[in-house]
């Protein structure tokens, strides 16, 4: 029996699609000092490893969305799983910390073609604020991962070490092929005529460039991921060696700010019909902006400790889950023959940002907390000058 649109079911299977990306990198985090420990490396080398996953990552933006935009989605999916699948096994066997940098890159290019997928399929189901609302649906259900991840995360650390976090990983990715294979039916409706080939991919990526509001979205998607991204690449260090949390201890602070991002797809689902989708990330950037702007100032003043941070960052998560799905689900919207494509630059855009933006913290840190809240709070305050000086072209939506 195969999985139809408009059923819990297909909106969770979509859902661990684009959660697989996330799970990669947060069944870990609690592993991080231990790997610098391990590999004898410092901050910024395994920093690394989540940077080369996002730089991995855009890769496979490149190519997975126009393939299945040509090739078909179930193909390419059962592909990107089957990489992922091989890459993660790399992981948790990896020698050294350039072996495992090196894996983690390859392991982003298989986990980068179900995340692109995912969304490209939301847009070959769904129209305008109903795609809004399933992508944060999907965010919903998507949050209970890295919700749940870092504390598993955390356990398997203190039990097995940090070579059993991939293999979680591998469990998980191997029972998502197994739903694939049985009952994902192919949702691309019409192939694209367009030929394969990279100069063909940069000329399509060309056209959806020229798009003023296209621009706007993806820069938005952007933003507010890389700040999460800075949380993510250096939280663990911040939680952990400075503020003393134990690592299952921080696995609940993440799960934490996770939260905030369930609540603001939760937000977005009711508000998404009544305000649209523009009227959501009005107040997505809002909490990106204040959310940033609260833990710089109780880092700088020494107030609440770990709390300090966790709590403001789950504000600002909560504007991820109103802003980034109705900003990626809008960024596609005018594009439905390019939906794959759409999805595979906005997702480019998002991941060599981030990528760029972890690298920073990974060196920065090495001064002690402040960097990881200035960070955040400059990108959050960005995202919401952008979105206000921005009001006149998204309306126009040319």
């Amino acid at each position: 029996m195969k999985l139809r649109p408009d059923t819990l079911a297909m909106t969770a299977v979509l859902a661990m699609l684009t959660a697989l990306g996330p799970l990669s990198t947060d069944f870990y985090l609690p592993s991080l000092p231990e790997i610098v420990r391990v590999m004898e490396t410092d901050i910024a080398g395994a920093q690394a490893t989540l940077s080369s996953f996002l730089f991995g990552f855009a890769a496979g933006q490149i190519v997975w969305g126009p393939l299945s935009d040509r090739l078909g989605r179930k193909p390419i999916l059962l592909a990107g799983l089957a990489l992922f699948g091989l890459a993660t096994l790399a992981c948790a066997f990896a020698p050294s910390i350039g072996a495992l940098t090196a894996a983690r890159a390859l392991q982003a290019l298989g986990a980068s073609g179900p995340i692109v997928l995912g969304r490209a399929m939301v847009r070959d189901l769904y129209e305008g604020p109903r795609a809004g609302r399933e992508l944060a649906r999907m965010g919903m259900i998507m949050g209970l991962v890295p919700a749940v991840a870092p504390v598993i995360g955390g356990v398997l650390q203190i039990a097995f070490g940090w070579r059993s976090t991939f293999l979680a990983s591998l469990v998980f990715a191997l029972g998502l092929a197994i739903v694939i294979v049985t009952v994902m039916p192919e949702t691309l409706r019409a192939r694209s005529p367009h030929p394969l080939s990279l100069i063909s991919i940069f000329r399509g990526f060309g056209v959806l460039l020229k798009n003023r509001a296209f621009r706007i979205y993806a820069a938005l998607t952007a933003l507010s991921y890389a700040g999460l991204f800075a949380f993510i690449s250096g939280s663990s260090f911040v939680l952990i060696d400075i503020y003393g949390l134990t690592p299952v201890q921080y696995g609940f602070a993440f799960a934490f700010g996770v939260l905030g991002y369930i609540t603001g797809t939760i937000i977005a689902q009711r508000l998404v019909g009544r305000r649209g989708m523009d009227g959501v990330m009005a107040i997505g950037v809002v909490c990106l902006a204040t959310g940033g702007l609260i833990m710089l100032i109780c880092v700088l003043a020494d107030i609440g400790g770990a709390l300090g941070v966790a709590v403001p960052m789950a504000l600002y998560i909560c504007g991820v889950g109103l802003t980034m799905p109705q900003a990626q689900a809008s960024a596609m919207m005018p594009f439905p023959d390019r939906a794959g494509a759409a999805s595979s630059l906005n997702g480019l855009c998002q991941m060599l940002l981030s990528a760029c933006v972890g690298l920073l913290v990974g060196h920065l840190l090495k001064r002690g907390a402040l960097p990881l809240p200035l960070v955040i709070a400059t990108i959050g305050v960005t995202a919401f000058v952008l979105f206000r000086a921005t009001k006149t072209i998204r309306a126009a939506k040319s």
